[in-house]
C-alpha cells in the first residue's frame, strides 16, 4: 500500500459513488451497469430472471465467477462488497434453504436497498451486514465460499482483505472473485485520483502481484481468466486502461 495514499479521502469517494449506484442506477458512471452487462459477462438468464429486478439495475460487477464458486446446497457463502445484492441473490438460488448467503457492505444505501429487496422476495436464507471487507465481522471458519465482484480493487489494503477471506473460510473453502487488475505499474497520479479509484481503476494491482499475494496468504490458485467482454465506458477510464493494461479477471482459489 502506497504511503502517499489518502485512504480516508479515497474511502469517501468510493462510498459516494456506490451510494449513487444504489439510488440512481440510470445515471452515467465510468462503468456500465445493469442486466445487459451481467448477460455479457456470462450470467445465466435463468438466474437473472429469478432475482429481484431492482438489484440487477444497480449491478456493477466486472466478471462472472460462479463456475469457480461451484456452489452446492448447504453451502454457507459470504459476498464481500455485496452492493444491492445481485450476487447474493443468485448464490441463494444455488445453496437452497439448507445453505445461507451473507452480504457484507459498508454503504448504508446499498444495504437498505438490498434488505428491502430481500424482504420483498421472502429470501430467508439471505442476510446483509454492515462492515468493511478489511475487517470481516465473523468468526474463523464460518463460510464454505467467499465471493467478491469488482470490489477488492477499491481497497488500499488488499493483503488484509485476502487474509480475512482466508480466516473466515473453512478448511478447503473456496474463493471465487472477479476484479480489476493492471498489467503495468500505475503512477501515483492515477492511484491518488479519487474519481479513478472509485471507478475501479486507481486501486488496480498488477496481476502478478495480485496472484502472488493470494498465494502468500495461504490460498492455492486454481484458475485465472481474462474477462475480455468487460470494458470501461468513460473516455478518462478507457485511456487509463489502454495505457496501463487495466482489465478484468476472474479467479478461483481454495484454502
Amino acid at each position: 500500500m502506497s504511503e502517499s495514499l489518502d485512504v480516508d479521502r479515497l474511502e469517501r469517494a468510493v462510498e459516494s459513488i456506490y451510494r449513487d449506484v444504489a439510488e440512481e442506477p440510470t445515471e452515467e458512471y465510468h462503468f456500465e451497469m445493469g442486466r445487459p452487462l451481467a448477460e455479457r459477462l456470462g450470467y445465466r438468464d435463468q438466474d437473472l430472471d429469478t432475482i429481484p429486478e431492482e438489484a440487477l439495475e444497480s449491478f456493477a460487477g466486472v466478471g462472472y465467477h460462479f463456475d469457480f464458486a461451484a456452489l452446492e446446497e448447504r453451502d454457507d457463502v459470504l459476498d464481500l462488497g455485496s452492493g444491492s445484492g445481485t450476487d447474493v441473490f443468485i448464490a441463494a438460488l444455488h445453496v437452497g434453504d439448507t445453505g445461507s448467503v451473507t452480504g457484507l457492505d459498508m454503504t448504508d444505501e446499498q444495504l437498505a436497498k438490498a434488505r428491502q429487496l430481500r424482504d420483498e422476495a421472502g429470501m430467508e436464507n439471505v442476510s446483509f451486514e454492515q462492515g468493511y471487507i478489511e475487517d470481516v465481522p465473523f468468526d474463523d471458519g464460518t463460510f464454505d465460499v467467499v465471493l467478491s465482484n469488482g470490489v477488492i480493487n477499491l481497497t488500499p489494503d488488499k493483503r488484509r482483505v485476502f487474509t480475512e477471506a482466508n480466516r473466515v473460510l473453512t478448511v478447503g473453502g473456496r474463493l471465487a472473485i472477479s476484479d480489476i487488475i493492471s498489467e503495468k505499474l500505475m503512477p501515483e497520479s492515477i492511484k491518488n485520483n479519487e474519481d479513478l479509484w472509485a471507478a475501479c481503476i486507481g486501486g488496480a494491482e498488477q496481476v502478478d502481484r495480485y496472484t502472488a499475494l493470494i498465494e502468500e496468504i495461504g490460498f492455492e490458485v486454481d484458475d485465472v481468466r481474462d474477462n475480455t467482454q468487460y470494458e470501461f465506458i468513460s473516455e478518462q477510464a478507457a485511456n487509463a486502461c489502454q495505457k496501463y493494461g487495466v482489465k478484468s479477471i476472474s479467479l478461483g482459489a481454495h484454502t
